[in-house]
């Protein structure tokens, strides 16, 4: 039976505005029968769920059994999303054609601002825990890989938004005072979640850029750890730097003096006069920074000057991270390291395009929200970034060549199996069955 209900029911069986505040009996308009037929049919669905097995248990033809059929305009919640575009010039009687690509550009950026979140959630919620396996690990790098993937969009959009030009937006840009994109709760959700450093100062002048909600909402992200808080305890509490009498910075150091000693070696074959002494200093200024590996009063003295964030035994671990990635086990915590700066990059090349994209548009006027408009973006740009430390270990790595050797008892921890005891080795020299192995090639 169709069901002839005016402004009544959608296919997914929910009541609209026309029949959600009652039903007039004398209304000849209404289909009584078929408000009575969706009704039961609510009861049925209700009651499949509430017996229905655990989650794990459901098969596929149970789950499509026991839920109503899905409309795709109802699952997305179209009609709303298709209504929040409300041009302000429209309104004032002044319609501005451009407006409409400004609002929707903005509001793509807040969609895929709030996925970016959800996924950065997850991420934290795996290094909260105290025990972070292979699989897990590998989920998080899956995740921060999708979040690297979405901010390509968010910069690629930037080109859309250029096609407005400076005086389409000034057609519409008085009417926006005083709201602005520096009251955009959620990308400063994202800059503390990954770990955004900013002084008492500037948060309490952005607090004060909020509503009570919103403010609320930034004051608990910034109560709670944050991804490069994590991630450093994840480093620092990785065993291999010192595992079983091996010293990392011990033998790291031991490979950073042969280094430079072929180097100085170099300079005074080659070089003379200022050339060599100049050459010299350098070399003295470039082993500083690699004795802060292994001289913890050298690192704890480039803290001290900002020029890095992360402890020394996180730093360390990065660093043996990223010198022996090849090993099996260390693959994976790798390419999540790496992926991070990438993060941090791309939220840096945003901010560029961003600054690059405000000043083409408005010149040195001030934002609609007071903020110094271009001349604060870009003073934003490289003053952010949350990574540093890990995107800067390039400097700090050593020719394969010159590594040293990882103990025996470390390359065993790091492979994908353990050596078996001769006792054990009949289990891999049989099948399941007790059917020798076939070792020939198909």
């Amino acid at each position: 039976m169709g069901v002839g209900v005016k402004k009544g029911l959608s296919l997914s069986g929910s009541m609209d505005e026309g029949l959600g505040g009652g039903v007039n009996e004398n209304d000849s308009t209404v289909d009584h029968e078929a408000i009575n037929e969706v009704a039961e049919r609510e009861q049925m669905y209700e009651k499949m769920w509430r017996s229905a097995p655990a989650p794990r248990d459901r098969g596929t033809n149970f789950i499509r059994r026991a839920q109503q059929p899905l409309y795709y305009g109802d699952y997305l919640q179209l009609d709303k999303l298709l209504d929040a575009q409300s041009p302000v010039s429209l309104k004032a009687g002044d319609p501005s054609h451009d407006e409409l690509l400004f609002i929707t550009v903005h509001q793509t950026y807040e969609l895929w601002f709030k996925q970016i979140i959800h996924e950065l959630d997850s991420v934290r919620h795996i290094f909260a825990e105290l025990t972070i396996g292979a699989k897990k690990i590998g989920a998080a790098l899956h995740r921060l890989l999708r979040i690297h993937e979405i901010q390509k969009i968010l910069s690629d959009q930037i080109r859309v938004l250029e096609t407005l030009t400076p005086q389409e937006f000034l057609d519409f840009r008085d009417y926006l005072f005083p709201a602005s994109g520096f009251q955009s709760f959620q990308f400063r959700l994202i800059e503390i979640k990954l770990g955004v450093k900013r002084t008492d100062g500037q948060n309490m002048k952005y607090l004060q850029c909020l509503n009570e909600k919103h403010r609320k909402m930034i004051e608990a992200a910034l109560a709670e750890p944050s991804l490069f808080e994590l991630v450093e305890r994840w480093l620092r509490n990785i065993p291999f730097p010192n595992f079983r009498g091996y010293q990392f910075t011990t033998a790291y150091e031991e490979a950073v003096n042969r280094m430079f000693d072929l180097d100085m070696k170099v300079i005074h074959t080659q070089l003379d006069g200022v050339e060599k002494e100049n050459a010299i200093e350098e070399l003295k200024k470039t082993k500083r920074t690699f004795e802060s590996v292994y001289d913890r009063s050298v690192h704890d003295e480039m803290k001290k000057l900002g020029l890095r964030r992360m402890g020394f035994r996180a730093t360390c671990s990065a660093l043996l991270i990223m010198l022996y990635q090849d090993e099996p086990m260390l693959q994976l915590p790798g390419r999540l390291l790496r992926v991070l700066v990438d993060i941090d990059d791309q939220l840096n090349q945003w901010r560029y395009r961003h600054s690059q994209m405000v000043h083409r548009m408005i010149g040195a006027k001030m934002g609609t929200g007071g903020s110094l408009g271009f001349s604060y973006l870009k003073s934003t740009v490289d003053n952010c970034k949350v990574f540093s430390d890990i995107a800067n270990m390039s400097t700090l790595l050593i020719p394969r060549r010159l590594l040293p050797n990882l103990p025996s008892e470390i390359r065993d921890q790091l492979k994908y199996y353990y050596n078996v005891e001769q006792f054990d080795r009949t289990f891999f020299e049989m099948g399941s069955g007790g059917d020798s192995i076939d070792w020939s090639f198909c």
